[in-house]
């Protein structure tokens, strides 16, 4: 008997493996194209080197890693049961009388294994890898354009100049019915030249000379504040002007010279953020306990002060009738409106310092939230390769298919659901609807509990409407 479980077992797990490699290894290719699609146009045109267009794709590989295992793990499971189940093997081992979740161990405790490894991941090179593909974003998205001319249109790419040209010969680097507008700096002033002819030599990576052939300057000399304008005008057969390409080379910057957020740090860090944001909002609340109003006091304010004594001559109809002790003693009407303005800019101060309190508490507990939120997902899409077995394992016999075609669409319509409650739920959770928990393990617990009530009944037989129906 323990020969045939074990048999059993063996191939039941040599069964999940190759759908899993595979689906693992499309799926991987699928989110880089799906990279490649959406980043493509900031990488060409730019004089990129190809090993940092490399080392791009290679760290934002590191989250593709996290999305598309999970996914593996399901495709395969409902693979590997559909067949288990298509030949019949789940009857088999029944009349056997071999329970049948003892042949669903090996898979589950492969599946701890990968989750295991993939909160590892998640937590150690995930955040590392992310921040490395962040700092590669910024140095490309502040790459200007390389030295790129094309006729009959402005290019302005080097700093001072704005290339106008009629024609390009990309073969000899010559230029035709050339106009160059030369902006004014310390050492040159405003110009414009023109040239029938030009040709473009790279003296090296950073200089480039531009020698023109018979054309004509006009030159803007500063004036130095008069009113007049100077202009210059001469004829040249010959021209040469360099210019320095340096700013148009590709710059890498220091990764750890960058801020981090919250998905470019693990968990440890992310902790010591938490806590420090949990005592600031401690002393939040201590400051507007502390900073409390205090009414003014007839006693302390006015008994003493002749300016607002009520002399037994006033009149009191020249008086406000305001119900209130303190300022119906006062002496005059202008004494009782000097106090309602006082009074209400202490309140009205006093309500923009609890404002202040609660907007800096506020923003704390959503930063809070963020953190919790990043820190629970590096655990709960881990987790969804547990939670797909349990899951697939009674759809994939239900089936009774092991093709991949129904595998597909099964994984689909499930990793729809997934990913729709996990954005979903990380989105109400950064808005404090929900807590950082639940936003992110509803769907594990729900479609967990799903995958265990299946088992029970494929193993067991049990209908739970006749149990309802019962009770």
């Amino acid at each position: 008997m323990k020969n045939i479980i074990n048999s059993v077992q063996i191939d039941l797990f040599k069964k999940h493996i190759g759908p899993f490699l595979f689906c693992f290894l499309t799926l991987m290719f699928l989110l880089l194209m799906q990279f490649l699609i959406l980043h493509i146009d900031k990488l060409i045109g730019k004089d990129i080197p190809l090993s940092v267009i490399i080392e791009l794709i290679f760290t934002n590989l590191a989250y593709m890693v996290v999305l598309a295992a999970p996914m593996a793990v399901l495709v395969a499971t409902l693979m590997a049961f559909g067949k288990f189940s298509e030949l019949n093997e789940l009857t088999a081992i029944r009349a056997s009388g071999i329970h049948p979740l003892k042949v669903i161990t090996p898979v589950m405790f492969a599946s701890l294994v990968v989750c295991a490894v993939l909160v590892w991941f998640s937590n150690d090179v995930l955040p590392e890898a992310n921040h490395k593909s962040r700092s590669l974003f910024i140095d490309i998205r502040l790459q200007k354009p390389g030295f790129d001319l094309k006729p009959n249109e402005f290019y302005d790419g080097i700093d001072g100049y704005t290339f106008l040209v009629d024609e390009v010969d990309n073969e000899t680097d010559s230029l035709y019915g050339i106009t160059l507008f030369q902006e004014p700096s310390r050492t040159v002033d405003r110009a414009v030249i023109k040239a029938k002819k030009g040709l473009l030599k790279a003296e090296s990576n950073e200089l480039l000379t531009l020698y023109l052939v018979d054309g004509n300057m006009q030159k803007f000399p500063s004036s130095g504040g008069l009113s007049r304008v100077t202009i210059e005008k001469n004829q040249f057969d010959k021209h040469r002007i360099t210019f320095d390409l340096a700013d148009l080379a590709f710059e890498k910057s220091d990764p750890n010279r960058r801020n981090r957020s919250d998905r470019t740090m693990n968990i440890q860090s992310m902790l010591v953020i938490v806590d420090s944001l949990k005592q600031e909002i401690v002393q939040q609340y201590e400051k507007a306990a502390n900073n409390t109003y205090t009414i003014p006091n007839i006693k302390y304010d006015y008994e003493y002060d002749e300016k607002y004594i009520l002399p037994d001559t006033t009149k009191q109809e020249e008086l406000l009738t305001t119900g209130l002790i303190v300022a119906d003693q006062l002496k005059n009407k202008e004494a009782q409106k000097e106090l309602f303005n006082k009074t209400t800019s202490d309140l009205n101060n006093y309500k923009a310092t609890l404002e202040n309190s609660a907007s800096n508490i506020l923003f704390r507990t959503k930063s809070i939230n963020r953190y919790l939120v990043e820190i629970h997902k590096k655990f709960s899409i881990p987790f969804a390769c547990v939670v797909f077995i349990l899951l697939g394992a009674p759809i994939g016999i239900m089936t009774r298919k092991g093709n991949f075609g129904i595998a597909a669409i099964i994984s689909a319509v499930i990793l729809t659901f997934y990913w729709l409650s996990l954005i979903q739920g990380e989105k109400l959770a950064d808005r404090l609807f929900v807590t950082p928990f639940w936003g992110m393990w509803t769907f594990d617990i729900v479609f967990s509990s799903i995958g265990i009530l299946l088992l029970i009944k494929l193993s067991t037989e049990v209908s739970f409407s006749r149990l309802f129906r019962r009770s």
